[in-house]
């Protein structure tokens, strides 16, 4: 049975996997290398001065990688497509496809397919392997965290790594070990008794099992406080102590400078640890778990705090029944009772208010924290979703721009790259914490990077497809330069071949036309004084007549720019470049000048403008008759005419 034709992989779809699969993996180790040193550079002041075995960093690596496998591959599948597409138009392999009417989506079809199994793998090691992954790295960096520091005391400071020990040294020598002027605060048995050694001299060194430090101290003493036994004694400012003189002293501090692996279990709580099936369970129970607690607030609440209560005791009830008292004015009581009743009632309910307010504010905080972690739970399991179609989306973006730009390499495309994700980072940053704080819903902050990058890549698909020029500088240059009304230079050079010498003749007849067509138009239209507002918005006037003084000009330098004359070329240089339109309204229909006219701030920047192209019209055409009256003296000159 014969595959349709859309199902056959061809040499060409061979071709074009083969060059995106080779960078992939290149822009993969890359990607995946910068998010392993930014982990790093997270958690470098735990790993500093621990003395860590290389296999201990090892499982730090590779965990990591491991880990970080969904976040690195989007990326990766950016750049090399944006590479591998930007070297095919680079190297004219993307127009010989075109040219052989394969379109871009033909070519861009079986990557699509590859990034698609992409996104399933990408989902695979997050759903499956990057929960077990995060469980251990988390274990590895906690036991590493809770490692003690390898002994390395400065020199001038005081050391407080020492679990119960001040240390200070004046100045070591690195060579024997030897450390002078030392001083030791013993905290172990509390402030009270506190125990201070000071030596000349001493040295340090640390036992093979790692589990003790043995400091040798040389001609130094030690001073320690005295327990006081009677009350007596306790009156006086004098505080008994001991003074020892010694030559030698042999100091052991217990300290475990060795790495021990610690009791990960608690991690498989955390929401990075579980795959969608058990993120959908506990979901469910934080949910349940979450209302029932709030529930249980919102009805002591309302029972303790917003319902009147009364001090009264049983005997009081039955006394006022007694008496058939059915209503106490408290506001006569109060204006009757003394000023010091009044105020200690005052402070009585002012304590129960504060109270209250603090008990409702620990309660919210206690819901805000369980809410968080509810919304955590949410986003975790959208972001498997998410970060898996990243893949395809990206590819949608780099593929299609690759296509535009047209450069290969590691410049444009980097460039692009970095912009892209930083945009992405962003916007997914910003939802993932807006919507963790309960501010959004969890779906809109969970999609919002693939809400903002979606729209970019079906954009840029769409342009590369039709190719435009979205990200051709050369238009925006032309646009801005329009815009902001940057005169153009000409750019006239002399050629080495020529196959058509110009008619000097016939060009000498032309410039003197052109001169006398440029005099009579200033001297006509008056270009010194401020425009009307007919003529600008409406175009009263004989406009043709310097546009087509100008479509002549142009044609002039043109054929002149074949003279072998170097002198001449550089006169045509000098010939400015008229805009004879510009004097006019930009908007060509009439409907659109008169809502110009009547919306003013635009009417005002249209006239302005017209005002500035207007005069430098006048001096564009000065400059015009004096450059031609030049050009046709050195023609005289050189006997061309």
């Amino acid at each position: 049975m014969r595959l349709p034709d859309f199902l056959r992989i061809k040499k060409l779809d061979l071709f074009i996997i083969k060059s995106f699969s080779l960078l992939l993996a290149g822009t993969f180790f890359i990607c995946l290398f910068i998010f392993i040193m930014q982990l790093l550079w997270r958690w470098v002041d735990d790993f500093v001065g621990k003395g860590l075995d290389i296999d201990v960093l090892a499982q730090f690596f590779f965990l990591g990688s491991v880990t970080l496998v969904g976040q690195a591959l989007p990326l990766a599948i950016l750049l090399a497509a944006l590479m591998t597409f930007g070297n095919f138009g680079e190297r004219l392999e993307l127009l010989a496809m075109k040219a052989a009417g394969i379109p871009l989506l033909r070519i861009m079809a079986p990557l699509a397919v590859e990034c698609a199994l992409l996104g399933c793998v990408s989902f695979y090691f997050q759903n499956v392997i990057g929960p077990k992954a995060q469980v251990k790295l988390y274990t590895v960096l906690y036991s590493i965290k809770q490692a003690s520091p390898e002994v390395e005391i400065p020199e001038g400071v005081f050391y407080d790594k020492i679990e119960g020990f001040n240390l200070f040294v004046k100045k070591k020598d690195k060579e024997t070990g030897m450390l002078y002027n030392i001083m030791i605060y013993d905290l172990r048995e509390g402030f009270d008794k506190t125990r201070i050694l000071v030596a000349d001299s001493g040295k340090m060194v640390t036992s093979d099992d790692q589990q003790f430090l043995t400091l040798k101290l040389y001609s130094g003493e030690l001073f320690e406080n005295l327990p006081i036994n009677n009350k007596d004694n306790r009156k006086n400012k004098n505080v008994p102590y001991r003074r020892e003189s010694y030559r030698e002293k042999v100091v052991m501090i217990e300290f475990d400078g060795g790495f021990s692996m610690q009791d990960g279990s608690f991690l498989n709580t955390q929401a990075a640890s579980k795959n969608m099936l058990q993120l959908q369970h506990s979901i469910d129970s934080l949910t349940l778990h979450n209302d029932s607690i709030g529930h249980s607030n919102w009805r002591a609440a309302m029972r303790n705090s917003y319902q009147m209560k009364n001090n009264f005791t049983k005997e009081d009830s039955t006394s006022m029944a007694q008496e058939n008292i059915v209503y106490i004015n408290v506001d006569s009581i109060f204006n009757t009772a003394t000023k010091a009743d009044k105020q200690r009632w005052k402070n009585n309910e002012l304590t129960k208010i504060k109270q209250t307010k603090t008990d409702l504010e620990i309660k919210k905080n206690i819901m805000r924290s369980l809410d968080k972690d509810l919304n955590k739970h949410k986003l975790v399991w959208w972001e498997k979703i998410t970060l898996s179609l990243g893949c395809i989306i990206f590819f949608f973006i780099g593929a299609p721009l690759g296509a535009i730009v047209r450069k290969g390499g590691l410049g444009y495309p980097v460039l692009i790259s970095v912009a892209t994700f930083v945009l992405y980072y962003i916007f997914n940053t910003s939802g993932y914490k807006m919507a963790r704080e309960g501010e959004w819903y969890i779906w809109i902050g969970a999609w919002m990077s693939t809400m903002v990058l979606l729209p970019l890549g079906i954009l840029f698909t769409y342009q590369s497809n039709k190719d435009s020029a979205i990200l051709n500088m050369d238009a925006y240059k032309e646009f801005f330069r329009k815009l902001l009304g940057i005169k153009e230079k000409r750019n006239i050079t002399l050629k080495e071949v020529i196959i058509d010498d110009p008619d000097y003749c016939e060009n000498y007849k032309t410039l003197g036309s052109i001169i006398e067509t440029s005099h009579n138009f200033r001297k006509k239209n008056k270009l010194k004084k401020l425009p009307s507002l007919g003529r600008i918005f409406f175009g009263e006037g004989n406009e043709n007549i310097i546009v087509e003084m100008s479509e002549k000009l142009d044609a002039l330098v043109e054929e002149m720019g074949n003279s072998k004359s170097k002198k001449v070329i550089i006169l045509l240089n000098m010939l400015p470049i008229i805009e004879a339109k510009a004097i006019t309204s930009p908007l060509g229909q009439k409907w659109a000048n008169i809502l110009a006219i009547i919306v003013l701030p635009v009417g005002i920047a249209i006239y302005v403008r017209a005002c500035i192209y207007r005069f430098r019209l006048l001096r564009d055409l000065i400059k015009t008759e004096q450059t031609a009256k030049k050009l046709m003296e050195r023609m005289k000159k050189e006997n061309l005419v």
